[in-house]
């Protein structure tokens, strides 16, 4: 596996690659849900490149930039094994050159206002700007995400399609726990405690998910319940949201594209998840 630290590098290594190549833009501290991302590339194409990159532009002042943890040899080790061509590992300086401040933006209007975007205002401006300049250094045929984060797929797509950007996204579905628990590289701030405690967040978004199928149901009478458990169990809820899995936006009975989305605090770590509804009963 070549290693490149700077665009310069990459784009040397690139020339080299069989067509189609795939990406996977991470930000190291790699789990198995990367992994995954990883085996999904490797398998549809004939070249691989993983990114890791902890890209400040997309933590709010108060968040944890500087503790989220950067273990480049072991993820490096790691994406070897599974058999990626290369690793674009760039610094701070080399992705924004004129600094974070001047720094031109790519923002994607309507889909980042809301969910995440709510409490983390500026986080979706720094991922498409990020997403948007690995894809232009990479030249990748087809980019992987996780559908754990299915808002931040639903905004890259969006991207991709209004700039009419040559690149395919696939959305890989999450990666759990044995006890439904989604993988995170947060989930390791939980302590032995609240690990136990954890997995209640998928556990009241499916019971939600199911409960959404019954066109009589009051969907935010739902989302207030899911709220009020989760709260009970410990959890700071930030949001329980019933939504179109498309547009985001709220609906006010069953379609079959609801998606039960929720993201609660507990101790350190910031969780979010997502669950569809299926067919009405």
């Amino acid at each position: 596996m070549d290693v490149a630290r700077t665009i310069a590098e990459l784009r040397e290594f690139h020339a080299k690659l069989k067509r189609p190549i795939g990406l996977v833009p991470t930000m190291g501290n790699l789990h198995e849900g990367h992994l995954n991302l990883v085996a999904c590339s490797t398998e549809v194409s004939a070249s691989t490149i993983a990114t890791i990159f902890v890209n400040p532009l997309q933590f709010g002042p108060n968040e944890d930039f500087a503790s989220y943890p950067r273990m480049l040899d072991d993820d490096a080790a790691r994406l070897q094994s599974l058999g990626v061509d290369v690793l674009f590992a760039p610094t701070d300086d080399e992705m924004y050159p004129k600094g974070r401040e001047n720094h031109t933006s790519v923002v994607v209007h309507t889909l980042t206002k809301t969910l995440c975007g709510a409490s983390r205002p500026t986080h979706f401006d720094g991922v498409t700007t990020v997403v948007a300049k690995l894809f232009n250094i990479c030249q990748a045929q087809v980019a992987f995400f996780g559908e754990k984060d299915w808002q931040q797929l639903t905004v890259i797509k969006q991207m991709v399609r209004q700039l009419d950007m040559p690149i395919q996204i696939e959305g890989v579905p999450t990666h759990r726990h044995e006890d439904g628990l989604a993988m995170s590289s947060r989930n390791q701030y939980l302590t032995t405690e609240e690990r136990s405690v954890a997995p209640k967040l998928y556990e009241t978004l499916s019971d939600l998910a199911s409960r959404a199928q019954n066109d009589e149901v009051d969907l935010r009478e739902l989302e207030r319940d899911g709220s009020e458990r989760l709260t009970l169990a410990g959890f700071s809820p930030d949001y329980i949201a019933i939504r179109d899995q498309n547009t985001l936006q709220e609906t006010t009975g069953f379609t079959r594209e609801l998606r039960v989305f929720g993201a609660a605090y507990l101790g350190k770590a910031r969780l979010i998840d997502n669950v569809p509804v299926g067919d009405p009963v």
